[in-house]
């Protein structure tokens, strides 16, 4: 999921998000926010969380990175570069660099047994979460008329101007749709693991890895790609600790060496 939102934004306006590892963590940090203020369950958190940096990521394109979109890849990059340092000020102004982590109580330790094997609940949940995700923007994408505008507006905005599409807002409709997965991404890391207001860099480099091995603009392939990268890591860990990210950028570069374009081909339509 920190590949999806990743893989939607640069699908639709070919945008390299740097900030985007950051926004993660700010949907870990609202998130913790509204738990603490509430009480509530960290998943019953993603009623407020999605729409919240939905609207985010809308106004923000809205109102900043439409500016910089252009033939040039450049503008795009520094501000979203520029965004990132910006957001990772604020995090340490408004939370310190302490690690946080939010408590889903009994959630984090359940399991079930399958076949001998015992399996984590939260780790199914959040696969399962994955797979209905991409599944639903699969089906945005080729099966709703939202979907085929956003199509259209990436493989000409020229001509979906002409037609009646208005491209600054198909933009900031699909910033906000891939800011509101990477809102359900954000709230599961901060289930899972601690964060603080760095950890944005190594989500964003997984994510990249995770669009690559899959292939641009192929969503199911994204989700390959994360679990292609979470079985390498894995693997890695059990030979030796210190080997668990190391693994996972092996894995990502044997993939790069063998097929540049990517395990699978683009979709479209």
């Amino acid at each position: 999921m920190f590949a999806a939102g990743l893989s939607l934004i640069f699908g639709v306006m070919r945008l390299v998000n740097i900030a985007h590892g950051d926004f993660i963590v700010l949907s870990a940090y609202l998130g913790l926010t509204v738990v603490a203020s509430t009480g509530m369950h960290p998943l019953l958190a993603l009623i407020i969380v999605v729409p919240t940096m939905a609207a985010i990521g809308y106004f923000l394109q809205r109102g900043i990175l439409n500016q910089t979109l252009g033939d040039d890849i450049l503008p795009p990059l520094l501000v979203t570069f520029g965004l990132s340092v910006i957001l990772q000020n604020l995090f340490l102004a408004g939370y310190s660099a302490d690690p946080q982590k939010m408590d889903a109580g009994a959630l984090e330790t359940a399991s079930v047994s399958v076949a001998g094997l015992s399996l984590g609940i939260l780790p199914l949940l959040t696969f399962g979460i994955a797979i209905v995700v991409i599944a639903s923007l699969q089906y945005m994408f080729f099966c709703t008329s939202l979907g085929r505008a956003f199509r259209a507006v990436s493989d000409n905005q020229d001509i979906a101007q002409l037609m009646g599409l208005n491209k600054r807002h198909m933009f900031g409709l699909a910033m906000g749709i891939a800011l509101g997965v990477t809102a359900i991404a954000g709230i599961l890391l901060g289930i899972r693991t601690s964060f603080d207001p760095t950890a944005g860099s190594a989500r964003l480099i997984f994510g990249f890895e995770a669009v690559i091995i899959g292939g641009l603009g192929n969503l199911w392939g994204t989700l390959a790609g994360g679990i292609i990268l979470g079985v390498a890591q894995t693997i890695g860990a059990k030979i030796d600790p210190g080997w668990q990210l190391l693994s996972g950028h092996i894995a990502f570069l044997i993939v790069l060496a063998i097929r540049p374009q990517g395990l699978f081909p683009r979709v479209s339509g």
